[in-house]
Order: C-alpha cells, then sequence, then structure tokens
C-alpha cells in the first residue's frame, strides 16, 4: 500500500477513485506520564510520554485507515492528512483520512 500527502503517485497513473477512507483513535492520558510531563513543564524541553502517545495514536490510526482502503481493493491512498483534537480534558483524537485509489 503506498501512502502519499499529494493527489498523484509520481510515475503512476490512478485508474480508479475508490472512497475517502479514514482511521482514528481517541487516547487519554497516562497517569504516569501526565505527573512526569507536569514536572518536565517546570524547566522546560520535550514531553517525551506524550511525544510517544501521539505516535502510538497517529500508527494506530493510520493502520485503520490502510486495513480500510484495502477492504475497498485500493493499492494506495493519496492527498493523505491528519487531524487532532481535544475530546475532553484527558483525551484526544487522531484523525487521518485521504482518498484510496487504484493505480497503475
Amino acid at each position: 500500500m503506498r501512502l502519499v500527502n499529494t493527489g498523484y503517485i509520481a510515475q503512476e497513473k490512478v485508474v480508479e477513485t475508490l472512497a475517502m477512507v479514514r482511521g482514528s483513535t481517541v487516547q487519554s492520558k497516562h497517569l504516569g506520564r501526565d505527573f512526569m510531563a507536569g514536572l518536565k513543564s517546570l524547566v522546560g524541553g520535550e514531553l517525551r510520554g506524550y511525544t510517544e502517545l501521539l505516535e502510538e495514536a497517529r500508527d494506530e490510526a493510520l493502520a485503520r485507515m490502510v486495513a480500510e482502503a484495502e477492504r475497498l481493493g485500493a493499492d494506495a491512498v493519496v492527498n493523505i492528512r491528519f487531524v487532532t483534537s481535544s475530546i475532553a480534558a484527558n483525551a484526544s483524537e487522531i484523525l487521518v483520512f485521504g482518498t484510496a485509489v487504484r493505480t497503475e
């Protein structure tokens, strides 16, 4: 499965546009990560616990989008975008979407 954030894949022709596909996940903060982030905010710097949490969430959302594209028979997803939103005080959603296509 080829995944690109452009509307095309270089040197390939899109022969069929199938549908918009998406994947999402909602992640909540872990008490231990939240505590460590609070301490880190006193001295500044990267909040690695949150960085790891968001990386895991992006990977999960992307896997769900790819699974949906595969169910449709796509061999690529073009024009991929990620969106993050706060659902509640301790939870965030990661959404990824794009257009499932067949190429030749």
